[in-house]
């Protein structure tokens, strides 16, 4: 919080015969911080809002390998339809999938010199977004179970429109303005006006699945897929989310009583 301070007259560019003397144009902006008749008060708000998820993000891995390059491709291409089409069986259910990095590459053989090749690995990566959580675990064990197809983990999200983040942006400023009027109610004055918001922007917590057990979970049952002809469905409970936002506010105040 800035407090007022006692500033003189001088010959320079702010005195009387500068810009913000009486002859200029007297831009508010251009006074000199805490002006005795204006002085300001600046503060941050924040906010913290936990909610439950509206989505969860299930990352897929199908791989291929073969010792010549058609069939790994051929391998591929096979495992990664399967992939999609078990995915679009649930319909409505799932909201997205994107096809993200894919890769075709020879393996050279380490013990020889040159470019001897000995095997050709693929891999192609999706991303399934699903809206309706209940068979996030199902879903996740049916593509765990697919042949060379490997889960990595599973995210639980807001959507980007989520009413969530208006609400932690509106607590954030509430806060700054409950500061200023307490800073200012110290003081013996009132906040009256407004000058700055600038946003700092929001944060979601990160996706949390790999690290509390949801994604070690996913990959355990595509480790065990083989030792069973079918294996239970993962049973997974979504994550509430904390969102943070932050704000910077510059507000006037009357004169204080000192």
């Amino acid at each position: 919080m800035t407090t007022p301070t006692a500033h003189g007259s001088s010959s320079g560019p702010d005195g009387p015969d500068g810009p913000g003397g009486p002859d200029g144009p007297g831009d508010p902006d251009s006074e000199p911080r805490g002006a005795p008749d204006r002085p300001r008060v600046s503060v941050r708000g924040e906010a913290v809002v936990e909610a439950e998820p509206e989505i969860a993000r299930l990352a897929v891995a199908v791989s291929a390998r073969g010792a010549d390059r058609r069939g790994a491709l051929e391998d591929l291409t096979r495992r990664n339809a399967h992939l999609l089409e078990l995915v679009r069986e649930y319909g409505e259910a799932v909201e997205r999938i994107e096809s993200g990095a894919v890769t075709v590459a020879p393996q050279l053989d380490r013990r020889g010199r040159g470019e001897r090749v000995r095997a050709y690995q693929g891999q192609v990566r999706t991303t399934v977004t699903v809206a309706d959580l209940a068979v996030v675990g199902e879903l996740a064990t049916r593509c765990a179970e697919l042949e060379m197809t490997r889960v990595d983990a599973v995210w639980w999200d807001l959507r980007p429109d989520s009413p969530v983040h208006r609400e932690v942006r509106q607590r954030a400023v509430r806060d700054a303005l409950r500061r200023a009027r307490e800073y200012a109610e110290a003081l013996g004055a009132r906040v009256t006006a407004l000058l700055e918001l600038a946003d700092e922007g929001m944060v979601g917590a990160m996706p949390v699945a790999a690290a509390t057990g949801g994604g070690a979970r996913a990959r355990a049952a595509y480790a065990g897929a083989h030792e069973a002809d079918t294996a239970p469905a993962l049973d997974l409970e979504p994550e509430r989310r904390t969102v943070y936002a932050a704000i910077n506010a510059r507000f006037t105040m009357s004169p204080p009583r000192l």
